[in-house]
């Protein structure tokens, strides 16, 4: 407890700090098009994550170094795209070599010997980890893109990774890292999770939340040889393969900016709250995650089902199928 107050604190003052020199140095989000808000915002608030999480390892779980590194590399890097807009390979670049460094971390904890590469199912294990990691920090950045969201996502993954923790007795990180990490979602949700956002999370926040998301489930999933794990992610996943799947049908370059995600769609066309759609994929991903923790296999998945079913109709009934196949020959 005394942790969690003391972090409170520090990354609230930190947080009010970051404030004056975002303000003093014009690091904001101007609206444009694919945007989903209209007023000028402070960005890169999220900046508080990686700082929390990177403290957090040096003091209470050193052997985790790589992680460390990876997380520092990727904030780094995602901040200076924030500020100024980098050349796509080198953002990219520095992405892959933090996604290397998460899965050397996992194969440094569990003494697995790079001569197990040489191994062809190894190696292919590994390559997938690679593409699913990289793919779903982009999909997490692309999710961030109405107030609340982040941050509330964040906070169940969070929140389940401790009860994950206490409940099937696996010792992942040290609780204290999980408990500062959350102390710094909560530190951000008082500026962000209101109508008018006092700042966004930047890709500084984003990303390095999504890459420490990723080796907690990855690490999970190698140790407990379970891949029931990855529904963690589960709502923004359906909500990104979807998103995906009809631009594709509608011929869109899937690589460009856009606001074709259902959330989107329900904040700017539909005019709904941001923060009772932040707190309804929220509150659905946390109702998954319960169920995944303490439920048998054909519970999990059959509710990851009807939980897919239901979202197509309520896509299909609200966008209609024109709007979301409309260029599809």
């Amino acid at each position: 407890m005394l942790t969690f107050v003391i972090s409170i604190i520090c990354l609230f003052l930190i947080e009010l700090l970051y404030f004056k020199i975002a303000d003093r140095y014009n690091i904001i989000d101007k609206p444009n098009q694919r945007s989903s808000h209209s007023q000028i915002t402070l960005r890169g608030g999220g900046i508080i994550f990686p700082l929390a999480i990177i403290t957090a390892l040096l003091n209470y779980q050193a052997t985790q170094w790589y992680l460390t590194l990876a997380v520092c590399a990727i904030a780094l890097i995602s901040f200076l795209d924030d500020i100024i807009t980098l050349n796509n390979k080198i953002r990219i670049s520095i992405h892959f070599l933090a996604v290397l460094l998460v899965i050397y971390q996992i194969m440094f904890n569990q003494d697995i010997s790079s001569s197990f590469l040489s191994e062809p199912q190894t190696f292919i294990s590994i390559l997938l980890a690679f593409i699913i990691i990289i793919g779903i920090i982009n999909a997490y950045n692309f999710m961030d893109g109405i107030n609340g969201i982040t941050v509330i996502y964040s906070i169940v993954a969070v929140g389940s990774f401790y009860l994950i923790q206490e409940v099937k007795d696996i010792a992942i990180l040290d609780t204290q890292i999980i408990v500062v990490t959350g102390a710094s979602l909560l530190v951000f949700g008082y500026f962000n999770l209101r109508k008018k956002a006092k700042a966004f999370a930047g890709d500084v926040g984003s990303i390095s939340m999504a890459l420490f998301i990723c080796f907690f489930i990855a690490q999970l999933i190698y140790l407990t040889q379970d891949f029931r794990w990855i529904l963690l992610l589960g709502i923004y996943g359906l909500d990104a393969v979807a998103t995906i799947f009809c631009r594709v049908l509608r011929k869109e370059n899937i690589f460009e900016a856009h606001r074709s995600h259902f959330y989107q769609f329900l904040a700017n066309e539909k005019k709904i709250s941001h923060v009772f759609i932040a707190f309804v994929y929220g509150l659905v991903q946390l109702a998954l995650n319960l169920v995944i923790l303490y439920a048998n296999a054909i519970l999990i998945y059959g509710l990851f089902v009807v939980i897919i079913l239901t979202y197509i109709l309520i896509r299909l009934k609200l966008e209609g199928k024109e709007r979301l196949f409309r260029n599809y020959a």
